[in-house]
């Protein structure tokens, strides 16, 4: 780490990798940053490598490319590709680097993949805890493994924020996991509740009603924003609920409720992607929700 600068790689330039990577430079952090992402070398690549230039970073040509002479590899992608990210790395390391696995999978999976890495890096188990933007590095984040506070001054420096959660991998994941249950099942219920009420006209009053019991909460802002989550990240989080499904059954919970938020978060995916609901995302709560029943009925 040259003038305690870390090199640090991307593996997985999504939304995520592209905002880290981005926040950090608008910081000050003037450090080599590379990274790597299976769709660089496709035409749907095109807007991750101009983020990529946007900010600073380097795309490499290949996962080895990416971690040459690096401090700290960050694995960003998506669920189901965790494992294949670290394969495609655990070779080309050198010198142990710090791997910071943000993906959100199982404790099982998370363990399984500090196994693959051994001893060729300081792997450490991250969950980020809310959405990546607009805090970007400085999201909050957990983290664990027996490298978790070794990490620790060099993630303060870079202005990075976080807990350790234990010395073992896997219990970063766990709280991830199991807050997921809540937090994607709500969105997934604000859909069902929602789009019922659209259809039968009584947005405003079932919203109202809710002040009752929730007076907390407004439904005003929380609707949409659950709705456009799930339209443009639905099948990130449904890939992530299958996760949180082998969590749970890790922990001998059967997964009733987090099984059908998968389906729900998926088929809400398939109808953020039509344009009318596209076109809508940015509306007012009404206009979404005729967007999406419009949208839902057509896939019927």
């Amino acid at each position: 780490m040259p003038n305690g600068t870390p090199a640090i790689a991307f593996i997985g330039f999504g939304e995520a990798g592209q905002a880290i990577a981005a926040g950090l430079r608008d910081a000050g952090v003037a450090g080599q940053i590379s990274a790597w992402d299976i769709l660089f070398p496709e035409p749907k690549g095109d807007k991750l490598r101009q983020a990529g230039a946007a900010s600073g970073v380097r795309c490499a040509g290949s996962a080895a490319d990416a971690v040459r002479e690096t401090d700290i590899v960050i694995s960003a992608v998506t669920a189901a590709s965790s494992m294949d990210a670290a394969q495609s790395v655990q070779a080309h390391l050198r010198g142990r680097p710090f791997v910071l696995d943000i993906n959100s999978v199982s404790p099982g999976r998370k363990q399984q993949t500090a196994k693959l890495f051994g001893n060729a890096a300081r792997y450490v188990d991250v969950a980020v805890l809310a959405p990546i933007h607009p805090a970007r590095h400085r999201t909050p984040m957990l983290l664990a493994g027996a490298d978790a506070a070794a990490i620790a001054p060099t993630l303060a420096a870079l202005g990075m924020r976080f807990t350790i959660a234990g010395a073992e991998v896997g219990a970063a994941a766990a709280i991830k996991m199991v807050r997921s249950v809540m937090i994607k099942g709500i969105e997934a219920l604000t859909l069902e509740c929602f789009l019922a009420a659209a259809r039968a006209g009584v947005v405003d009053e079932v919203a109202a009603s809710m002040q009752n019991n929730y007076p907390g909460l407004d439904w005003a802002k929380i609707v949409p924003y659950n709705l456009e989550r799930m339209a443009s990240h639905g099948e990130r989080r449904a890939a992530e609920m299958e996760e949180v499904a082998d969590t749970l059954r890790e922990l001998g919970v059967e997964p009733l409720m987090t099984t059908a938020t998968v389906k729900r978060q998926r088929e809400m995916a398939k109808i953020g992607g039509q344009q009318s609901v596209r076109a809508a995302l940015k509306a007012d709560r009404t206009a979404l929700l005729n967007a999406i029943s419009a949208a839902a009925r057509d896939r019927n």
